[in-house]
């Protein structure tokens, strides 16, 4: 197993973990990469055009560093329950669940799926009994320290529970059993606690959770090594997966893991654009775009405002002009870690800079209350050149959040261009108005 390409990378995945110490995460210079494997980074030596990738697990730990209070949400919660019949037919959230059950939960970022699973843990220790009862299953080292913080926090008041981490960085001696309770980890080492060293006996396992599927199955062989741990747990095992998409593929890896699940999930909003006013500025050239950008801010009042960019060396050029204007700037780079990422987005929040530049991927799950305009320096395109109808839809409602009015601002640069505009138009069937940014009047009427 260990000569598979996919096992490898999650040795090396996991091997970085061991620079940690005390299993707190560091500010390194090194840092794996989309495919596992360490990098160093040097701020000096950007690749200048290259577009970002999405990593969804370093996107998922942005999301869980920087969602200090649970998100207020309208979305409906629909409930999909085996039997009609069952007395949780009509349960519409998390908190009326009457665990155990075997369930398969999705929900966004920020809505409690973590505090969920963590109580049915809870619920279920029994202290006396000096061996694994709960294992929790994270895609990697740092998104199962994140899951451990939550256990220790809701746990302190249960002091003799005991949490042990199954991950690379933390060796043991061959032929030791692990005498803590809950166990959180990642696949690989996981896999090889249960059955090659023997720390753990599965068979005593109550409770097994699953957590973060849907970055779980966009990593290579974790998915095999989850099916493989589940398998040897006791059939009367309560099953548990939380994943913070529903696509397909999450759908059909749930179904192997879970038998007989009850089913929670948020129904889809409808895409509403009605509280954003959209528009679009007609330039030749990056020049132009730029001298767009500053009169609108030198015409309108402008809270904080978010600008997305197509690469990191746009956005890095663009975060260092508008500084020279004067402007108080973040800037969120793919080559920043994610802490660093946290505390750019937390400093924004804070209105200490009023300007985030950043790309798509840096930029998902932000909700920031007091944006006010949103400005695509880059239209969003995915990588055949199509309109990304999806991101352009994320990236406006940053403004216009919480019920407030959001002004969007599109630049046009090209005949490309302005066929990826048309094309949006058209998608969301909504008129996106011409702007001209030379006329002060008109500016100024767009703002009231």
């Amino acid at each position: 197993m260990a000569t598979d390409s996919w096992a490898l990378a999650v040795d090396e995945q996991e091997a970085a973990a061991e620079s940690l110490s005390n299993l707190h995460l560091k500010e390194e210079k090194i840092k794996p990469d989309a495919n596992g494997a360490v990098v160093k980074t040097n701020a000096n030596t950007e690749k200048a055009d290259e577009e970002e990738k999405e990593d969804r697990a370093a996107q998922s730990l942005l999301n869980k560093l920087i969602r200090s209070n649970l998100v207020d949400n309208t979305n409906q919660v629909e409930v999909l329950q085996r039997d009609p019949n069952s007395p949780l037919y009509s349960v519409k959230s998390f908190e009326e669940l009457r665990l155990p059950q075997n369930l398969i939960a999705q929900s966004q970022s920020g809505t409690g799926k973590t505090a969920a699973f963590v109580l049915a843990m809870l619920s279920q220790v029994e202290p006396a009994n000096r061996y694994p009862q709960c294992l929790c299953l994270s895609p990697t080292y740092e998104l199962a320290l994140q899951t451990g913080k939550v256990i220790e926090q809701m746990g302190k008041f249960y002091p003799e529970l005991k949490l042990a981490y199954a991950v690379r960085g933390n060796k043991l001696e061959r032929g030791q059993k692990i005498s803590e309770h809950i166990v959180i980890g990642t696949p690989g080492t996981v896999l090889d606690w249960c059955s090659k060293l023997k720390f753990i006996d599965p068979k005593k396992i109550k409770v097994f959770v699953l957590d973060e599927a849907d970055v779980m199955i966009a990593t290579q062989g974790h998915q095999d090594q989850s099916i493989r741990i589940q398998r040897m747990l006791p059939k009367d095992c309560q099953m548990l997966l939380f994943s913070a998409t529903f696509e397909d593929s999450v759908w059909k890896f749930a179904q192997k893991v879970v038998p007989d699940p009850n089913i929670i999930k948020l129904k889809r909003e409808e895409e509403t654009l009605d509280t954003i006013k959209q528009y679009y500025v007609l330039c030749n050239n990056r020049d132009e775009k730029f001298q767009a950008l500053c009169n609108l801010y030198g015409a309108i009042t402008i809270a904080q405002a978010m600008i997305f960019c197509h690469t990191r060396k746009t956005a890095s050029w663009l975060a260092a002009e508008l500084s020279k204007e004067g402007h108080q700037v973040a800037l969120l780079s793919g080559e920043m870690m994610v802490e660093q990422r946290a505390a750019v987005i937390e400093r924004f929040r804070e209105g200490k800079e009023k300007v985030l530049v950043t790309t798509n991927v840096c930029a998902r799950g932000i909700d920031v209350e007091q944006v006010s305009v949103v400005i695509n320096f880059d239209l969003p395109v995915d990588k055949d050149g199509n309109p990304d109808n999806e991101t352009y839809l994320h990236r406006i409602g940053r403004t216009g959040r919480f019920g407030k009015r959001g002004l969007a601002v599109n630049m046009v640069d090209s005949k490309h261009s302005m066929n990826i505009l048309n094309r949006i138009q058209e998608h969301f069937n909504k008129k996106i108005e011409r702007l001209d940014t030379d006329d002060l009047d008109e500016i100024e009427k767009i703002a009231n």
